[in-house]
């Protein structure tokens, strides 16, 4: 994931101390109920898109404009799925983060998913019951997308 000019200029005086962070995810679906997901170029692995609002972007925005940015997709948000502090994460250039993210389920109304920067390897639209793998983290977002309903969930072991 690309670092934001805002956050590198914090990184300057603040070092690679923890840095509490919003973050937003946007679980997108088309038209026949696929998701859409994303092969990220840092790790590898296929996931929902997510990223780091700009200062003063509200959550929704910045959700429809990672999409863009990633996929091509254009979207608009639907609802707030889930609002979560995740666990701390360690870069590898030791930069620590914790983010509080506000998950939200979204649709999308047009353009054509493809790899559109250089934060995916691959993207595209998946049927909910013919996944690739995926981690706890995501497969938790896209069942709360596709719920109504609330529930408690204990993120004591995600990331």
């Amino acid at each position: 994931m690309a670092t934001p000019d805002f956050i590198r200029t914090i990184r300057a005086s603040a070092g690679t101390q923890l840095l509490w962070l919003p973050g937003v995810t946007a679980v997108v679906f088309d038209d026949e109920g696929r998701v859409l997901l994303g092969r990220r170029s840092d790790t590898g692995r296929w996931s929902v898109i997510g990223g780091i609002p700009e200062p003063g972007e509200q959550p929704a925005a910045c959700a429809v404009r990672e999409v863009h940015e990633e996929t091509a997709v254009h979207c608009v948000t639907e609802r707030v799925v889930l609002v979560q502090a995740l666990s701390p994460v360690t870069y590898a250039n030791g930069d620590v983060c914790q983010y509080m993210d506000i998950t939200f389920r979204c649709r999308a109304v047009g353009g054509e998913a493809r790899v559109n920067d250089d934060e995916s390897l691959e993207v595209g639209w998946f049927t909910v019951d013919a996944l690739p793998e995926l981690d706890e983290f995501a497969l938790f977002r896209i069942k709360q997308a596709l719920s109504d309903a609330p529930t408690w969930f204990d993120t004591t072991d995600l990331g």
